[in-house]
C-alpha cells in the first residue's frame, strides 16, 4: 500500500527567496570535509551513468523495504547514480528513522514544488530531477531513465572527477545552460535493527544513504575545473560522494539534473 503525506505547514518551504550562498572559503572548506575520502576512478565509481535516481524513504514506512531493495539493485547495476534520502515526517509513528534529517525532507518538498505536486509520499523515486515514480518499481525506474536519455532529457554534460595525489579535480566541459554543482555525501551500506513502528523486528539494509548535501559552485556553460586539496581524516561515514550538475527553479527548488558522477572512498570500493 502506497503511503502518502500531504504538505503540512511545519514542512512547508518558501521558494520566493533564493537560497543564500555561503562565502567561497566556507563552501570550499565544507567540500573538503566530504572529499577527504573520495578516491580515484576504480570499482564503485560511476563516471558515465545513464541517469540519477533519488529515493525518498523511511525506516518507519511499511511500503519502503521493497524500494530500498530496488535501490540496492540500482547501485549494483553500476550505471546509475543511486541515492537514498531518509525523511523525518514519519518519525512520529513510533520509530525515529536513525538516518533521517529535515534537510532530506526539505529536498523532497523542493521536488514536489518543482513537479507541481501538492504533497509527498514514500517510497518516491525522483529520476534525473525531472519525474517521479513509485520507488519499488525497478522496471519503471530503468525504463524511464532509458526514455529520458533517448528523449534528450538524460545526463548531457559529462563530469570528470578524480583524485590526483593530494588534490581532487572536478572537470566540466563547455555546454549549454547554467546549473549548480552539488555534492551529496553518503554512507555506502548500513544495517539498522528497527525495534518499533511499522517495520518493528526487522533488520533493514540501506545503501547510499545521504547525510549531507552541499552546493559548492556554479557552471555557466563554460569549461570549468575545480581543484581542491584533500587529505585522509578517517571519517568512517564518508564512504563516497555524488557530484550532481543540477538546475533549479526560481527561488531555489531543485530541478533537472544534467550531469552526475560518483566517486567512492578508497577502502569502500568493493561491494
Amino acid at each position: 500500500m502506497l503511503i502518502h503525506a500531504t504538505v503540512q505547514r511545519r514542512h512547508a518551504m518558501t521558494f520566493n527567496t533564493p537560497m543564500p550562498m555561503l562565502p567561497l572559503a566556507k563552501r570550499v572548506g565544507i567540500l573538503l570535509a566530504g572529499l577527504l575520502t573520495c578516491g580515484t576512478a576504480l570499482a564503485g565509481d560511476v563516471l558515465a551513468p545513464k541517469g540519477v535516481v533519488e529515493l525518498f524513504t523511511s525506516q518507519g514506512c511499511a511500503s519502503c523495504p521493497p524500494a530500498d531493495a530496488a535501490l540496492k539493485k540500482l547501485v549494483m547495476q553500476g550505471d546509475v547514480v543511486a541515492l537514498s534520502y531518509h525523511v523525518d515526517y514519519w518519525n512520529y509513528l513510533g520509530w525515529a528513522d536513525t538516518l533521517s534529517s529535515k534537510e532530506n525532507t526539505e529536498r523532497q518538498y523542493g521536488y514536489a514544488h518543482s513537479l507541481g505536486r501538492s504533497g509527498v509520499y514514500t517510497p518516491q523515486a525522483i529520476i534525473n530531477g525531472r519525474e517521479h515514480v513509485k520507488g519499488a518499481d525497478l522496471a519503471a525506474i530503468n525504463g524511464r531513465m532509458d526514455q529520458l536519455k533517448t528523449g534528450g532529457m538524460g545526463l548531457s554534460v559529462p563530469i570528470a572527477a578524480e583524485v590526483k595525489g593530494d588534490e581532487m579535480e572536478i572537470s566540466l566541459p563547455p555546454g549549454q545552460g547554467q546549473a549548480d554543482i552539488v555534492v551529496a555525501y553518503f554512507t555506502k551500506r548500513e544495517m539498522v535493527d528497527v525495534v518499533r513502528g511499522e517495520n518493528s523486528g526487522r533488520q533493514m539494509e540501506y545503501w547510499h544513504s545521504v547525510y549531507d548535501v552541499q552546493t559548492v559552485g556554479m557552471w555557466d556553460g563554460k569549461a570549468l575545473k575545480i581543484t581542491l586539496p584533500v587529505r585522509t581524516m578517517g571519517q568512517s561515514k564518508k564512504d563516497g560522494c555524488a557530484i550532481l550538475l543540477q538546475t533549479s527553479r526560481p527561488g531555489g527548488a531543485p530541478s533537472a539534473i544534467i550531469g552526475a558522477a560518483i566517486v567512492m572512498a578508497g577502502p569502500k570500493r568493493e561491494p
